[in-house]
């Protein structure tokens, strides 16, 4: 698939377009001046009867869990509707007390399950409701050595279920595993490297512990793509780039050289580390920001919309993402 590293320069060019696309996008938003910013890092959205749920990582205090907003049209949040104090998972009745990072929600035969971090460590837990309580009777990591961070859970239409994550050794590095049945743990020999952080863009300041985290698979085409992000959160150049493959182990192969999401056509610092859903409208890339250009916490939820766009060749198609709809997202204050 060389015609990707082709496809890099294209990007370049967009990028430069986008860029002024997105600069004027930042004043298009209905809802940019109302409202309470919405400050989840390493954002999700999960649908479900009608409602968008929104999770992630909390800017006030990611020691306590995961909060979870709530909205019906992607614009008008509900702030903190979680059944714990707004919280949709507590430490009081789940894995972990510091660190509740980077979850995905989903449902399954009829239960609802969030995988998470915490203490630096992944971890599944359960619930009846989109809105919490998510709970273990066990308290206790789904993978017993090592450190791993940012879950994703990836249903695959053989009927297999894998976990793409981030295993910190030498470096943030993104594995794949097939899970057991009932998400108990991994399947024994399955686990394999995706991706690491190899291009110059992965590693602007290189630094000798590179970073490539936040991964979101979808299968579009018969084709598997895997969405990241790289460089050190705290670092303006954090950004998202794409990965291709054929199979789920791979191999994997970047779309371009370049990223397809960065500062350069949002016009915002710190740009990554999001999830990919779908609706009636299109695809979308849920994602943070840095809060300014001078300051990088709270990091700000944002949302963008993405099309899948063949190349000249039709080999392959390319998500595209629309820098001028590039927006942050606001909710409705508590009474």
């Amino acid at each position: 698939m060389d015609f990707l590293k082709r496809y890099g320069h294209f990007c370049c060019f967009v990028g430069m377009v986008m860029l002024l696309m997105a600069c004027s996008a930042r004043k298009l938003s209905k809802v940019d001046q109302t409202g309470v910013q919405i400050t989840q890092a390493d954002p999700t959205i999960f649908f479900h009867d009608g409602q968008y749920y929104l999770y992630g990582t909390d800017g006030d205090d990611a020691h306590q869990g995961i909060k979870v907003f709530r909205s019906a049209d992607l614009e008008n949040w509900e702030e903190a509707v979680g059944v714990l104090d707004g919280y949709a998972l507590h430490s009081r009745v789940a894995y972990g007390d510091r660190g509740f990072w980077a979850p995905q929600v989903w449902e399954h035969a009829g239960r609802f399950y969030m995988a998470y971090t915490a203490n630096e460590n992944i971890a599944i837990a359960s619930g009846s409701s989109p809105l919490g309580p998510f709970a273990q009777v066990e308290q206790q990591p789904l993978i017993a050595d090592g450190k791993q961070i940012d879950p994703f859970i990836f249903h695959d239409d053989d009927g297999k279920t894998y976990l793409f994550h981030v295993r910190l050794q030498a470096g943030n590095r993104i594995f794949v595993a097939e899970l057991e049945d009932g998400y108990r743990g991994i399947v024994a020999g399955t686990l394999k490297e995706c991706i690491h952080a190899e291009l110059k863009w992965e590693n602007t300041d290189e630094v000798d512990w590179p970073v490539v985290e936040g991964p979101t698979v979808i299968k579009y085409e018969g084709r598997y793509y895997l969405f990241y992000s790289a460089n050190d959160f705290r670092n303006k150049q954090y950004a998202v780039g794409v990965a291709v493959a054929d199979k789920v182990y791979g191999p994997w192969e970047r779309i371009g050289e370049s990223p397809l999401l960065s500062m350069a056509n949002t016009h915002w610092a710190g740009t990554g580390h999001g999830d990919v859903f779908r609706n009636d409208k299109g695809w979308y890339y849920i994602c943070h920001t840095h809060y300014s250009d001078e300051k990088v916490g709270p990091r700000k939820t944002a949302i963008v919309p993405f099309a899948f766009v063949h190349d000249k060749n039709h080999q392959i198609a390319i998500p595209r993402f629309d820098a001028s709809a590039f927006r942050h997202l606001y909710a409705r204050k508590k009474e």
